[in-house]
């Protein structure tokens, strides 16, 4: 089934840091900012805290991206979120959330960034995807049964991850759910032993796109110019 869209190789590339580091600070910004301030009462938080943790972010950086979330600083937070639909070459099906302080500034130069493709009006593309809660969890027991912790965890559905980091002895996963059930389900992994990598809702394209290389190519070229925006936050589409 998949989550967003990721550009590959995107955390190794040293030119990319600082935008990569700005767009983890931000989240954790917003994650503190329409929930609870502690990352154990804050699924969402947790994961943005461990994303961070995980790329390297200084630990005052996160732990200030905290408390300027949590209105602690005397620094106005005016981030919005604000998504776009279209379709990128090739009729790919293509949704982009941004996080922005400036809406009027960050629509200009996404539309600038679709000429290759075609920005449709809300609910063009909207249609193609489920909008689910996506729980990405780890277990340090290999033999974890995945599919009962996630009956008992109350999700829909789940799949195995197979990356690097679930091959070295742990179990690894990604817990679909109701929008509504999300903050349960991530909870309870937390609770039960499992590591929480990712907790945040988001769309599932119902029918994936297939693509000769040359335009898979040019899609992927299209996916990344928009990734490299700085308030582009999240891009879901029909490619794998």
């Amino acid at each position: 089934m998949g989550a967003q869209w990721k550009h590959a190789g995107r955390q190794h590339n040293s030119s990319k840091r600082g935008a990569l580091i700005g767009k983890l600070v931000k989240e954790i910004i917003v994650s503190a900012k329409i929930g609870d301030a502690n990352p154990d009462n804050n699924p969402r938080l947790r994961a943005g805290v461990e994303a961070a943790k995980k790329s390297s972010v200084p630990r005052d950086t996160i732990e200030r991206a905290i408390k300027k979330g949590a209105g602690l600083l005397d620094e106005t937070v005016n981030y919005e979120l604000v998504t776009y639909e279209g379709f990128a070459p090739h009729q790919v099906p293509v949704i982009i959330e941004c996080l922005t302080e400036n809406k009027n500034r960050t629509a200009a130069d996404i539309r600038v960034l679709f000429r290759k493709g075609q920005i449709g009006a809300m609910g063009s593309v909207t249609w193609m995807f489920d909008r689910l809660g996506v729980v990405e969890a780890t277990h340090t027991d290999a033999t974890q049964d995945i599919e009962a912790a996630a009956i008992e965890a109350g999700a829909q559905n789940v799949e195995k991850l197979e990356d690097a980091e679930s091959q070295q002895g742990q179990t690894g996963a990604r817990f679909f759910s109701d929008p509504k059930d999300l903050d349960a389900c991530s909870k309870f992994l937390i609770k039960t032993g499992w590591t929480v990598t990712t907790a945040e809702m988001s769309y599932l394209v119902k029918n994936r796109v297939a693509l000769q290389e040359a335009e898979l190519k040019e899609v992927t070229e299209f996916l990344s110019a928009l990734d490299d925006h700085d308030d582009v936050h999240r891009i879901y589409t029909a490619i794998g």
